[in-house]
């Protein structure tokens, strides 16, 4: 059944209902006889009036990823894997994120950071798996960072029943926690691509998880020992509160010019509660895509005259089209205590006509503030101004993990690097990692796009610092850290 044949478009409105400008609620009543409307379905909005701001914001210090001295970025000596004829190489390695507390802070494992990477051959861009980097707590030199391995065995998504492991080609970015009785719990996203590969073909993107079970050999070695309780626990349900894999192939998948989104999940507890925070697409109950989103002033914001003229600005511009398919959300379920879906929750801030992808979802609670931040790039967006290069971390603060989410910074703009791709400082998947005192966080980021260089992999980026202060962030002048470095001592005030 292809969805656009379901949706209905809206004629007339004659109800006041609320929407969202700027993130804060408002009000709006529409004209009877008109296609417009003005329905935010409960959830927050990146809205294109915020958006529009933030290409006059984006070049100031306040909003600048720090640039980096290329002629000091190593590789990760430790990164070494295997190609497909057994040869040992060095690994491009890019996403990653640290195992941490309930809290977001990175946790102590036996004396232990970990770091969870994507990681693969150079040469071959389908090579995605996920590895352990490990370093002791207090070192922070790039040379320091051990390396544990494959986490996953290629056996090891052959799990009797269920419906989705076996298809897998890819591993992809996730999160890990350290639970309340030490155990090494890792969330991940399952991808199955070509079916030369053993995929399906249509890029289904499979929220799952394992138990990363590790031992020590000796005072100085972490060994990962395999996984146990190994599963997919969410597949995007039945398309009404996010778009699932069926309805992107009803769609036409990549020839409708769709991108479909599932992964990337970030684990959180909430007085005492459990959930996962992910990357998704809206679904049919709460803003699908297509071209009565044009129509609908909770994605605009600004006042009703910006609304028209956005909206009439936009049907005559040649991204009209990926406007028309960008809802892009960040979703949330509940998990039960076994981390099986116990409920599943409508998204905590979505993008329609904005974008088709937000990605990276971190969430944290600072000074009884959530703080919610992803990662987007400008090419992927239909706003005026935001140009191809633009790379963003774009955050959110509300009093309460379910929201409303206000934007940070007035936009929502948190940080931008605008680098050539083929540069060697080029940044990406920017991480914020809360500390355990004061306003900063560290922020982590990978360096080097894979394939540019034949002597220089993708590889942890130096860290810096962002300092949050209610409503706004700024980042820390003269706060590069190391290339990977997750925590600060005293300094971090």
């Amino acid at each position: 059944m292809n969805i656009k044949n379901v949706l209905k478009r809206t004629t007339a409105l004659t109800l006041t209902t609320a929407f969202v400008i700027g993130g804060g609620f408002q009000t709006f009543a529409a004209e009877n006889n008109s296609q417009d409307y003005n329905k935010s379905y409960g959830i927050s909005h990146i809205t294109r009036y915020d958006m529009l701001k933030i290409p006059g914001q984006q070049n100031s210090p306040q909003f600048k990823v720090p640039q980096f001295n290329a002629s000091a970025i190593k590789n990760i000596a430790s990164a070494k894997g295997y190609d497909k004829s057994g040869n040992l190489i060095d690994l491009d390695v890019w996403d990653s994120w640290p195992l941490q507390n309930a809290d977001g802070t990175a946790a102590n494992y036996h004396g232990y950071h970990i770091v969870f990477a994507l990681a693969g051959d150079p040469k071959n861009s389908n090579d995605t798996s996920i590895y352990l980097f490990y370093q002791k707590v207090g070192d922070t030199s790039i040379d320091s960072w051990k390396n544990a391995g494959r986490v996953f065995k290629d056996s090891d998504k052959f799990v009797p029943n269920d419906l989705y492991l076996k298809y897998q080609t890819q591993e992809w970015s996730g999160s890990a926690t350290l639970t309340k009785d030490g155990q090494v719990r890792l969330f991940y996203t399952d991808y199955s691509g070509s079916p030369e590969d053993g995929g399906t073909g249509a890029g289904n993107q499979i929220i799952s998880t394992a138990q990363v079970n590790l031992s020590q050999p000796d005072a100085a070695t972490l060994k990962v020992d395999g996984v146990s309780d190994h599963k997919s626990i969410f597949d995007g349900g039945d398309g009404t509160v996010y778009q699932n894999i069926q309805q992107f192939i009803d769609e036409g998948k990549w020839n409708s010019g769709d991108n479909h989104t599932l992964r990337d999940p970030h684990y959180v507890e909430d007085n005492g509660h459990k959930y996962l925070v992910f990357e998704a697409n809206t679904g049919t109950s709460d803003g699908y895509q297509g071209d009565q989103s044009f129509n609908n002033k909770a994605y605009y914001g600004g006042s009703d005259v910006f609304f028209q003229n956005e909206k009439n600005n936009l049907l005559q511009s040649p991204k009209k089209q990926i406007a028309s398919l960008a809802n892009g959300a960040l979703g949330i379920v509940e998990l039960n205590d076994d981390f099986t879906v116990k409920s599943v929750m409508k998204p905590l801030i979505a993008s329609n006509t904005v974008t088709d992808e937000i990605e990276r979802a971190n969430i944290f609670k600072m000074n009884n503030k959530w703080y919610l931040f992803t990662d987007s790039r400008g090419s992927k967006m239909t706003i005026d101004g935001i140009g191809d290069k633009d790379v963003y971390m774009l955050g959110f603060v509300a009093d309460s993990l379910n929201g409303p989410f206000q934007p940070l910074n007035g936009t929502g703009l948190v940080l931008n690097m605008n680098l050539d791709p083929a540069d060697l400082t080029f940044t990406y998947s920017h991480f914020a990692v809360p500390q355990a005192e004061g306003n900063n966080v560290v922020i982590t980021s990978y360096m080097t796009n894979r394939g540019f260089y034949t002597d220089h992999q993708s590889t942890f980026a130096p860290s810096f610092l962002l300092n949050i202060q209610g409503s706004n962030t700024s980042v820390v002048p003269n706060s590069i850290l190391e290339q990977g470095q997750l925590t600060v001592g005293d300094n971090n005030k």
